[in-house]
């Protein structure tokens, strides 16, 4: 569920970042790069180090000074609730919560005191999260005392396996799961959220392990149960730990992580993962999903994809052909939207990553009350005149212009990245082998390769991205009298 909201987010946020820049000059004639070239591996940002303990463990380790005197400490576990037993519903998310509720240095209540003790607050310096393909921890500690850092490590190796689970705190956490589930779920955005999931997710596993899990599993089941999740799961050849901060050196923070985090016990039968899939959605689904308290009427118009990790060159060149793709279809959504009568208040498209097996290219546009109908034909009629008519060598030079203005701005802004960015990068890497680009490489790769993307390979890119089939449309409305 949070992942779906966070796509909808996305959705909004691609929306609002679309601002209009001039037209600049025709595309040059370059030549596109060699094959030989394109097959080449990516290179890994030279400024992390990474390492893989005897047990399995993964570590990512870079020095950043932004924001000063501050780290992140992430631990990621290569398991959600996608692989949850059927007795298990729920007890992913359960887990990451009892991971606050003892270990074997911090006992009972402890943690949070320590956490609080230093100045850390819930939210912005310590925050989890559990989806359907992973669980995620993570801190931010000061650096200008290193016996804080070390403490925060303490904290990533209990949790990575030396969680208490204590049947008196687990029974002392249902109640406030449940009133999670209440205060997130039975609202407007939860409500019409799981009615999205149950489009673009049909008939897969993740549609029947919702994160938040079933609420008679997370009432009842046995600490046992919940155990042996934690046990099965929680192992170090599924475990990553990530370290991005202003710390003096490298070889200091790497000793303390192989210091901690060797010794973890690997199980002697590891539980082997299963890669669940997505069927694909045929022609059309859709459906369509009104509450009385949804504030705005908006369309989604959803394309599966074959998730496409950016590992070559070829990769690299190929996502920045997409990205030129929606960005000059959105130029034309923003000159509709300007129009005296335009047919939606907003509208984009892009790309992103729905669950592990599922990218998804996406049309979002919200309307006024009543004019869906209105909003949906005009988004798909801009798709279907991209589909039969391409686009122009000045949209495509103007998108190629923006596109690396972006990327100029990042490495200008190179030393001001901060250190949760870096980590969030890292963490792709370990769960889906992205490769992790510096801002330099980054910005050198597309100097080459943007002006080797010809028109003709957008216009082909047009018939992918946005196909007559395998595709979902969910339009979401208030539920109001006199609205169609």
């Amino acid at each position: 569920m949070k992942r779906v909201i966070f796509l909808i987010l996305t959705m909004m946020l691609l929306l609002a970042a679309c601002q209009p820049v001039q037209p600049a000059t025709e595309s040059s004639d370059a030549v596109a790069p060699e094959t030989a070239e394109l097959a080449t591996p990516l290179p890994i940002d030279p400024n992390v180090r990474i390492g893989t303990l005897d047990n399995g463990l993964t570590y990512y380790i870079r020095q950043n000074a932004e924001p000063e005197d501050r780290a992140e400490l992430w631990l990621a576990v290569n398991a959600g609730s996608a692989v949850e037993d059927d007795d298990q519903q729920g007890l992913a998310h359960f887990v990451e919560h009892m991971l606050f509720n003892g270990t074997r240095r911090f006992e009972g209540q402890t943690l949070v005191d320590f956490f609080e003790r230093i100045g850390m607050e819930f939210g912005p310096d310590v925050n989890a999260y559990t989806s359907w393909d992973e669980t995620v921890y993570t801190l931010q500690v000061p650096t200008d005392d290193p016996a804080l850092v070390e403490q925060g490590l303490d904290v990533l190796e209990d949790w990575a396996a030396y969680a208490t689970l204590s049947p008196e705190e687990i029974d002392a956490e249902r109640g406030v799961i449940v009133e999670e589930w209440r205060m997130r779920d039975l609202n407007a955005g939860g409500r019409t959220s799981e009615q999205l999931v149950k489009t673009l997710l049909a008939d897969s596993r993740y549609a029947e392990r919702m994160p938040i899990g079933a609420m008679e599993i997370v009432r009842n089941a046995s600490p046992e149960t919940l155990k042996r999740f934690y046990t099965d799961w929680y192992r170090p050849d599924n475990q990553a730990v990530i370290a991005v901060g202003d710390f003096e050196g490298l070889d200091q923070i790497e000793a303390m992580i192989i210091e901690r985090f060797s010794s973890l016990p690997q199980p002697a039968d590891a539980v082997a993962r299963t890669d669940f899939q997505v069927p694909d959605y045929g022609k059309t689904n859709y459906r369509v999903v009104t509450d009385p308290e949804y504030p705005s009427t908006e369309i989604y118009v959803v394309y599966k994809q074959e998730p496409q990790p950016t590992t070559t060159i070829a990769d690299l060149r190929a996502g920045l052909t997409s990205e030129l793709t929606g960005q000059m279809l959105n130029y034309r959504f923003d000159e509709l939207t300007r129009k005296a009568d335009a047919p939606f208040l907003y509208a984009g498209t892009g790309l992103s990553n729905l669950v592990r097996p599922v990218d998804v290219n996406f049309l979002v546009a919200q309307t006024q009350e009543g004019g869906a109908s209105v909003g949906l034909d005009a988004l798909m009629t801009e798709v279907t005149r991209a589909r039969t008519h391409g686009f122009t060598p000045a949209e495509l030079q103007r998108a190629k212009d923006d596109m690396l203005r972006g990327f100029k701005s990042a490495f200008d802004e190179r030393n001001n990245i901060e250190n949760g960015a870096h980590a969030d990068a890292y963490l792709n890497h370990f769960l889906q082998a992205e490769t992790p680009l510096s801002e330099d490489d980054a910005y050198a790769l597309a100097q080459q390769l943007l002006p080797s993307i010809m028109l003709d390979e957008v216009n082909q890119k047009v018939l992918k991205l946005f196909p007559l089939e395998n595709r979902a449309v969910v339009m979401i409305a208030p539920e109001k009298e006199g609205v169609t």
